[in-house]
């Protein structure tokens, strides 16, 4: 009876094993979201129809300069980085800047090297650099005229989105296929489509310091 005592102990011990590494990746797979520009709603600063004043300018000239609505990139910047009021503006899969771009899909696919989620290591004077960008076919926009198309400045960053909205079917109305295209998850597609319906029909312009300074009061 013993050696079948101990075999069964073994048995116990590989299923509560199993059960502890499923366990684990499940909360590591709930933990990375779907697509390839995470999302990161952690804090809920504005309430739905709120968009920060201060961004209006450069989403309209964006918007009117690429033909989209600038409703829909103050939809994507909003579900994004929350209008860029995260902790860090860089994802767990490496999605970076304002609006969330993978360094492949700014740069150019066609970059060496680039491949899988796009989250290749890309030096920053060949990331931001317009003539390394026209050559490799990326969407990375120098908005603000400084000569560097920069992710994680604010201007470039909503221009850029709206060039890779617009090349992908929302200058010629087509809004779902290009939201799908930034990010391909019908989720955020939703969660997108929610925010910018929202802001067509109601939207409400706030101060981004006093919201900020609301937060730190409370």
């Amino acid at each position: 009876m013993r050696p079948q005592t101990k075999r069964y102990r073994y048995v116990y011990l590989i299923t509560a094993v199993t059960a502890l590494l499923t366990a684990a990746i499940v909360f590591i797979a709930s933990s990375v979201q779907d697509g390839s520009t995470p999302t990161y709603n952690s804090q809920e600063d504005f309430a739905e129809n709120e968009v920060p004043k201060e961004y209006i300018s450069v989403y309209k000239q964006a918007g009117e300069d690429y033909d989209i609505p600038w409703t829909l990139l103050a939809a994507v910047h909003r579900v994004e980085t929350v209008f860029s009021t995260m902790e860090t503006l860089e994802s767990p899969v490496g999605a970076i800047g304002h609006m969330q771009f993978m360094p492949c899909t700014f740069v150019g696919w066609n970059y060496p090297g680039c491949g899988g989620n796009g989250s290749t290591d890309i030096p920053e004077r060949e990331l931001t650099d317009p003539e390394t960008i026209n050559e490799y076919g990326g969407y990375g926009v120098d908005a603000d005229g400084d000569g560097r198309a920069d992710p994680y400045a604010l201007e470039d960053a909503v221009y850029s989105a709206a060039n890779f909205l617009a090349s992908n079917g929302a200058a010629g109305g087509e809004v779902r296929p290009a939201i799908y295209q930034y990010n391909q998850a019908d989720w955020y597609v939703d969660d997108i489509l929610n925010y910018y319906n929202t802001y067509d029909e109601e939207v409400e312009l706030v101060s981004l310091e006093e919201n900020h300074l609301a937060e730190e009061g409370g």
